[in-house]
């Protein structure tokens, strides 16, 4: 028998069921409690069966809780209804609606839910449930009495029946040899671990229990199981089955029904996106390898003796004394000197970012170690001694971010350090943790250097398993790095412990989000303005403290392609300030892989070279070629700089990604589910990158409708459906193309972002070029003080500017383009204004002069000419200040 829970206007149901385990789904339903106007309840289950297998025993007694969050949000949780079980802390993750317990989370607050989106049933005997959407009754979430669910203490297992015609994303972090979209017969595996990108198909540094499913029509929606414990995720084809080590079964289903509405509604939940300075959105250049502070200064004056953008200068570990945080090389980078050359980098608009590991030495003289020692802020062995591992200083004990008093002790190691390098953000790295040794318990060696002079990955510890316990070795072992290694393999062992007990078996996927929680408040309190932290370990939620890097990368063709699906990937899991190593981390890259990818990489969110000690120098001043290629792509990207920032205002208040795959604009267009050759940035404009060597054409899908090419205004047009285009791409030439309806808000070319936001704007207005009889178009500008830690629109300090077209096309019509401005000091302070509209298409005869350019209704000055060319017309001359409503007329 099934029955429906659904929620009215008056009443909300809520279910928890009391279950006694079998393998086989052998559970009926007891009984059901209702509860109105709650949006949320309990009910119970009995076992049919008992059974004990190789995973250990079945929990007795489940708990099973369903909750109507919000209309669109759905939450159902199975627990252990006798004896409490690992849930991640609030405090990393504070969902909405939510209390202390699985009791408090659905009884606490009374929440009318009007028009509920997603509805659950189930089946009393045996007990099964599915989750449909209300408007069609199709079936988005079906566990199925024939499949096998198991509830154990270290042995979850539930699966869900997939559609033929279901787009699977999501499931990260791994580099997809396959592309964005999950396959069939394929296992995802999520343990944090330090494999570098440039392996494929195995799981990498962060873990993200969320997918999205697109179905026919382009409806989409999503399924968050948030559980931090090791899981392997398997896709056969017919069923997607999770295999989760522990915890709980924390299910929150979203409605939809857009792909980008899925993404804002996760967002929502686990948290919006961190606001991002806007100099973040300049270039980047690092390097492991810089020696001293006079490679650094060398660099610096190489980029501005070519002409090329440089906006901030990094640092990995090469300063530190010894590999230690917070310290520096003596003699290759002494305080004065760096001090001196960030003051200069500051000076000149530019900023300066260095890296922090979390694993501390325990040396004598080293006062960030015998801080941490004092405040007693190490994860724990079995012995109950901080746990002794070895990362790049040699022996090190790893800090532990869910202790109490974390927050205060790294405040106080960045504030002691600030003073000394005023930096400006923090890049946080391995922390998965990586960890060189492996053992449940290491010690020093004796008459031993420690590390091995040269060898530092080399483990030099004395290391042992004899005291290893159940969570060392669980009784299902997930595909960790596609070989089933331990859980504790170049990790933490899993039978260590953070503070008050916190088994590092059930917390290792929260540590790199921890510590990014913990450094984004040191870095607000220390530098009191808005972080910027760059981490590499990430989980649900991570999005809202960090921006991320894919991680070491190759140079290879392969690596180029693989990072499209990669940044995508990170913004779908609520990370969209993200980006790869452009040309390579590893390995040595050619003159003609780092043009290409500085060709693409100039349109990441987040653009940064970055290589390793061992290879080749690959700035882009190496090649003169390259040099020319990045400074045309770099140039458009600090073009775009207004409309990157106001899509990262966009993802700070809506959770929206900042490169979006194809289906996201056009999700009707089933051709798109399949593109990760090419990206959006916002809704509006295509990337379509060469990723293949010797090549000087590209083949590039434009969805419906009319694209102009940002660079040249050349149009695309695809109707009635869209089509593949061979492009001409020379070496010096990546293809970015605007879509119709889009206005886009420019800025001027500068070597730095503080100089490029003092320019004049541009707006281009792209009208279909094939519906000239009503055609429209819209966009938005936002504007902020970056230094301030919020970014929001509030009066004096920040604008926020909707600009809107629209053409009649026809003969004695008229193009007119107007700005709705909301407090506008903020822009007026700054005195910018406009002073060219480039109008493409939106006419029949685009060569025609217009007869009239009217200015608030007005004939303007003689300073305004109207430029004709083939796709458009460019109205220059304009002196519009920005902090104003206006209204600029073409009279055809």
């Amino acid at each position: 028998m099934r029955k429906a829970m659904a929620l009215s206007s008056s009443i909300a149901l809520c279910l928890a069921l009391w279950m006694i385990a079998a393998v086989s789904r052998e559970y009926r339903v007891l009984s059901v409690i209702e509860q109105a106007n709650a949006g949320g309840g309990s009910a119970i289950l009995v076992e049919i069966a008992d059974r004990i297998d190789d995973f250990g025993p079945d929990i007795e007694h489940l708990l099973i809780s369903v909750s109507y969050e919000t209309d669109e949000r759905l939450h159902l949780m199975i627990t252990d209804a006798d004896s409490p079980r690992w849930e991640i802390p609030f405090k990393l993750i504070p969902r909405s609606m939510d209390g202390n317990s699985s009791s408090a989370r659905f009884s606490q607050e009374v929440r009318k839910i009007t028009s509920p989106k997603l509805q659950l049933s189930y089946t009393v005997n045996p007990f099964s449930f599915t989750v449909t959407r209300v408007s069609n009754g199709e079936i988005l979430f079906d566990s199925p009495s024939s499949s096998r669910f198991v509830f154990k203490d270290q042995y979850l297992e539930i699966s869900t029946r997939i559609p033929a015609q279901a787009a699977l994303y999501g499931l990260g972090e791994s580099t997809r040899s396959d592309g964005f979209r999950i396959l069939p017969n394929s296992t995802y595996t999520l343990w944090a671990a330090d494999t570098g990108a440039d392996n494929t198909d195995v799981n990498l540094y962060g873990s993200h229990p969320f997918y999205m499913d697109v179905r026919s029509g382009g409806q989409a929606y999503g399924v968050l199981l948030l559980n931090s414990n090791g899981m392997d995720v398997n896709y056969e084809g017919e069923f997607l089955t999770y295999k989760v080590l522990g915890g709980v079964f924390d299910f929150y289903f979203f409605a939809g029904p857009s792909p980008l509405s899925v993404v804002q509604q996760y967002t929502a939940h686990v948290g919006k996106p961190a606001a991002m300075p806007y100099w973040s959105l300049g270039f980047h250049q690092c390097r492991w390898g810089y020696k001293n502070v006079s490679q650094l200064e060398h660099v610096v004056a190489e980029y501005k003796k070519a002409n090329l953008p440089l906006e901030v200068m990094w640092n990995d570990i090469d300063h530190m004394d010894v590999y230690k945080d917070f310290t520096l090389d003596p003699v290759n980078y002494p305080a004065e000197q760096l001090r001196a050359f960030v003051e200069k980098l500051h000076k000149n608009g530019q900023r300066y970012v260095l890296i922090v590991d979390p694993g501390l030495k325990p040396e004598k003289n080293y006062e960030t170690y015998r801080r941490a020692k004092e405040m007693d802020v190490f994860i724990k062995d079995v012995q109950g001694k901080p746990y002794l591992g070895q990362v790049w200083p040699g022996p090190v004990h790893f800090p532990d971010f869910l202790h109490p008093r974390a927050l205060e002790f790294w405040t106080g190691e960045v504030s002691r350090f600030h003073k000394e390098v005023p930096f400006d953000g923090l890049w946080i790295d391995m922390n998965e943790a990586s960890n060189f040794c492996q053992g449940v318990t290491c010690t020093l060696p004796a008459n031993v250097t420690c590390p091995i002079p040269g060898s530092f990955t080399q483990c030099c510890l004395v290391c042992s398993n004899d005291l290893a316990t159940k969570w060392d070795n669980p009784p299902y072992a997930i595909n960790n790095a596609g070989t089933h290694r331990s859980l504790g393999g170049k990790t933490i062992p899993t039978s260590a412990t953070h503070y008050n007990g916190t088994l590092e078996y059930n917390a290792h996927n929260l540590y790199g989000l921890a510590e990014a929680i913990v450094i984004n408040s040191a870095l607000k309190t220390v530098v009191k303005k808005r972080p910027f932290v760059l981490s590499r370990s990430t989980f649900a939620g991570s999005g809202r403290v960090t921006a991320h890097w894919l991680g070491d990368n190759r140079a290879s063709w392969n690596d180029l392609k693989y990072s499209i699906s990669g940044i995508l990937g990170a913004g779908l899991a609520g990370i969209p300030m993200v980006g790869a190593d452009i040309c390579g981390f590893s390995g040595n890259t050619t003159e003609e892989l780092c043009n290409r990818w500085i060709q693409l990489g100039a349109f990441y969110p987040f653009s940064r070279d970055h290589n390793d000690f061992f290879s080749s120098p690959q700035e882009l001043f190496v090649w003169k070629s390259v040099t020319r290629s990045a400074r045309k792509a770099l140039e458009l990207r600090y073009k775009l700089l207004p409309y990157l920032y106001t899509l990262s205002f966009e993802a700070h208040t809506l959770g929206s990604p900042v490169a979006r795959p194809l289906f996201f604009t056009f999700p009707n267009d089933r051709a798109t589910l399949d593109i990760d050759k090419q990206f959006l940035l916002g809704r509006g404009i295509l990337v379509s990158p060469v990723l293949t060597p010797n090549a000087t054409t590209v083949k590039a899908y434009f969805p419906q409708g009319t694209w102009y090419s940002l660079f040249d205004y050349t149009k695309y047009v695809t109707s009635p459906s869209g089509s593949y285009q061979q492009l001409d791409a020379p070496w010096d030439t990546i293809n970015v193309h605007v879509h119709e309806g889009s206005i886009i808000p420019m800025q001027e070319f500068a070597l730095t972002t503080r100089l490029a936001r003092k320019t004049p704007f541009t707006l281009v207005v792209a009208f279909s070029s094939t519906d000239s009889e009503n055609s429209t178009a819209s966009g938005e500008l936002f504007l902020d003080d970056d230094d301030a830690l919020e970014m929001k629109v509030a009066e004096g300090k920040s604008s926020f500017i909707k600009f809107a077209a629209s053409s009649s096309g026809s003969s004695g019509g008229k193009v007119l383009v107007k700005a709705s401005v909301a407090h506008g000091d903020f822009v007026k302070r700054q005195s910018l204004e406009l002073h060219k509209v480039v109008v493409l298409g939106g006419r029949k005869n685009t060569s025609q002069r217009p007869r009239k350019v009217l200015v608030n209704g007005k004939n303007p000055s003689e300073s305004v000419t109207a430029k004709v060319f083939q796709t458009g017309v460019e109205i220059s001359g304009l002196s519009l200040p920005l902090g104003s409503d206006f209204q600029l007329s073409l009279e055809l």
